[in-house]
């Protein structure tokens, strides 16, 4: 079998590839960096530019709160130089093995460099912070500070290099912020709520003013119960809600159960598109990085919703 129970993962890290600090891309000159989620590799990319190698784990599509390591995996993270992890729990399958590894490897997770009190915890998280960080772009901007600083910890030679390209990183995360929030102004007040199928997007509804429901709560591991359709249902057929969106990472069916559920209280309810919430797009599409992700959804919500996006 691909997969492996955690206990098998676990005792392979400890065999001795794990105790040798990696090493995996000095072979042609460059730090290899695992990381787990696309947005995670993004800013891995930008932060280490030519002088690193990227390896994410989890591909277009794949739900982070479910994902579990491969026998790959364990292999790709054996031979990294630096370990890079959004954190906050999102790789929640995965936990006990990055642990692990970061007992015996240099591992950052980026998300928790966020000061706690800019971070979000749900009514009934139980204090539990929302790891869905990189939908504020200004707060995403501080984890490519984190990885900065860890690449500089492995690599203290190219110090000069990390920094520099952290600060064109920045510029470009505080341009692609601004542009969020105008484009997100100009949906009109009454239609400023963003529905989807898993509570992910509370960063963004928090930074650039929208309300913000899910019908799941901020992991896909718990699923929506028929109470929880109709609930949502209501609030929409209610609130007029023009429009709500489906996630590339989670399966549609509960949203169109939510939509059939609002139909039978007469009103219909649009479903504004597709959305990019825990995954990235496919290499080679604009979709594929992470400001085309963010462009596409933040333009996708403001189109669906009665705005336009910004120039």
């Amino acid at each position: 079998m691909r997969r492996l129970g955690a206990l098998t993962l676990l005792l392979l890290l400890l065999g001795p590839a794990s105790g040798c600090g990696g090493g995996g891309g000095r072979d042609d000159g460059r730090l290899h960096v695992v990381a787990t989620t696309g947005q995670v590799g993004e800013l891995a990319r930008l932060v280490g530019g030519d002088l690193v190698r990227v390896t994410v784990l989890m591909g277009p599509g794949v739900d982070p709160h479910l994902y579990k390591a491969t026998f790959g995996d364990v292999e790709r993270l054996r031979s990294a130089d630096l370990v890079a992890v959004s954190g906050l729990h999102l790789e929640a399958k995965m936990g006990e093995v990055l642990t692990r590894v970061g007992e015996h490897l240099p591992s950052v997770a980026v998300a928790e460099a966020v000061p706690p009190a800019r971070l979000l915890a749900p009514p009934g998280s139980d204090g539990a912070h929302d790891p869905h960080v990189w939908f504020d772009v200004a707060l995403w901007s501080l984890a490519g500070d984190a990885l900065r600083d860890a690449l500089i910890r492995v690599d203290p030679e190219h110090a000069a290099a990390y920094r520099a390209n952290a600060d064109a990183a920045r510029a470009e995360l505080a341009a692609l912020d601004v542009w969020c929030r105008d484009t997100l102004a100009t949906i009109p007040p009454a239609q400023r709520v963003l529905i989807t199928a898993h509570d992910a997007f509370a960063y963004l509804g928090h930074a650039y003013g929208l309300e913000v429901r899910g019908l799941q709560g901020i992991s896909t591991a718990t699923e929506a119960g028929t109470g929880d359709v109709q609930g949502l249902a209501a609030f929409i057929a209610e609130r007029r809600i023009p429009a709500i969106f489906v996630e590339t990472s989670v399966s549609r069916r509960a949203i169109d159960a939510v939509r059939a559920a609002v139909r039978a209280r007469g009103f219909d309810v649009a479903l504004g598109g597709t959305l990019f919430s825990d995954a990235l797009g496919d290499p080679g599409t604009p979709a594929g990085t992470y400001e085309g992700t963010v462009r596409h959804n933040v333009r996708t919500i403001a189109e669906a919703l009665g705005g336009k996006a910004a120039p």
